[in-house]
């Protein structure tokens, strides 16, 4: 599968400089502690420790929080997650980290502008019982192949040929040897594993199947507020010159998110011109796992706003909430 990539001026040594393995078995719960990075992995265990009463300080690179997420979605969660007691440094980069000898780390981050810089003015210093390094995963296969096996292999990961064929085997570069999931690659997801297992071995069969959508890829960050999201962020819309719609549903003016107390977040859906594909689609807040469900279906189908808009919703449901981000794709939102 996968494993934490580390900082190269500061290893792991898993008891005050931590991976996502050891922080899962943590003898005792640390009063202060400081998580590198603001993915998917950093803002679940950010959350996790927060809800038990550490304080938690997140430093993020980046100018957002949960960086692959859509602009809008970052900004909601950076408001609720500070809510909740979090402390963020985004646009900083870890510059050392000093254990002390009595125990603990003092961690020293500086803004990204001033990266080289060596004005210590522009430094801080922040103090953490442990710190996490959640800064991305790689390939794990040392020692998985025999002498004389050369499988190829391409930044940090097995190379087969999923991203070269339309409908790849996901054979490696040595004929007979197969790899799939964390091991090739992002994106490094349970469910994107199996399925690609699933291809792989009817493939070698010879039996049809479909094959990984990769468009269609939902993920999801398991905190509270819940978040998920699938296809295109309006980022990326922008970057590749798409015409687009976009239709944005504040979860305070529903029914059932104000009935169960969730009302912070929205649902964001992101259509093309002239004809309503649905390009991606955003969700942070209450059941935004389950809800990315069907958006899921509707890229496979290459639905428009107008299918969704014309499906019935039952009521009082939060799925009400993927019909009224639809309506406002068009300017039809009836709930604001």
């Amino acid at each position: 599968g996968a494993a934490p990539r580390q900082l190269p001026f500061a290893p792991n040594d898993g008891k005050t400089i931590i991976s996502s393995y050891e922080a899962l078995v943590l003898p005792k719960r640390p009063n202060k502690m400081v998580i590198i990075g603001s993915g998917a992995i950093g803002m679940e265990f950010a959350y996790f420790f927060n809800a038990f009463g550490t304080e938690v300080t997140v430093v993020e690179m980046m100018d957002r929080i949960l960086p692959v997420e859509d602009d809008d979605v970052s900004k909601i969660a950076l408001r609720a997650f500070t809510k909740q007691g979090i402390t963020f440094h985004t646009g900083h980069t870890v510059k050392a980290i000093d254990k002390k000898k009595d125990g603990g780390a003092s961690v020293t981050i500086v803004p990204m502008a001033q990266e080289k810089a060596t004005d210590e003015k522009a430094t801080q210093k922040l103090d953490a019982d442990v710190v996490l390094v959640a800064v991305g995963v790689k390939g794990r296969y040392d020692g998985l192949f025999g002498p004389g096996v050369n499988v190829r292999i391409e930044k940090d990961h097995i190379w087969t040929d999923y991203k070269e064929k339309s409908e790849p085997t996901y054979q490696t570069s040595v004929p007979g040897i197969y790899a799939i999931g964390d091991i090739i690659g992002p994106p490094w997801l349970a469910h994107v594993s199996s399925e690609e297992a699933i291809t792989c071995v009817e493939r070698m069969k010879g039996h049809h199947t479909l094959g990984v959508d990769y468009g269609a890829i939902p993920g999801c960050t398991y905190t509270n507020p819940q978040i998920a999201s699938i296809g295109l962020t309006e980022r990326d819309c922008k970057a590749k010159g798409l015409q687009y719609s976009v239709g944005t549903y504040q979860l305070r003016s529903h029914g059932k998110a104000i009935a169960v107390g969730a009302t912070e977040g929205i649902v964001k859906i992101i259509t093309s011109k002239p004809y309503g594909e649905i390009l991606g689609a955003h969700i942070i807040g209450e059941d935004a796992s389950e809800l990315i469900a069907e958006m899921g279906l509707a890229k496979r189908l290459e639905a428009t706003a107008e299918d969704i808009i014309s499906t019935m919703h039952a009521h009082p449901t939060m799925a009400e909430s993927i019909h009224e981000a639809a309506l406002g794709t068009e300017g039809r939102m009836i709930h604001q």
